[in-house]
């Protein structure tokens, strides 16, 4: 059985009847679209979706950080004043 990432589920039948009744009653949470039982996709709303980007553009920039400390004793330092 597939792990399902939402709180709200509903069958393909059923949301290719209506996708925006969908939408308006999920309201900004995630919606599982199920085809024969398992998540054929998600369904995001915009706002919901940036939050996402947004997440995983500050975990990527916390890595690089991390990567840019750990390699801190190779560093150069430079004087910005003497440009």
């Amino acid at each position: 059985m597939d792990t399902i990432y939402a709180d709200y589920s509903i069958s393909m039948s059923e949301f290719k009847k209506n996708p925006a009744q969908v939408l308006r009653s999920a309201g900004e949470k995630p919606v599982a679209v199920l085809n024969h039982n398992r998540p054929a996709f998600y369904m995001l709303t915009p706002r919901l979706f940036e939050a996402l980007i947004d997440e995983m553009t500050d975990r990527d920039l916390n890595d690089l950080v991390r990567t840019r400390l750990a390699q801190k004793d190779t560093a150069i330092e430079v004087d910005i004043d003497a440009i």
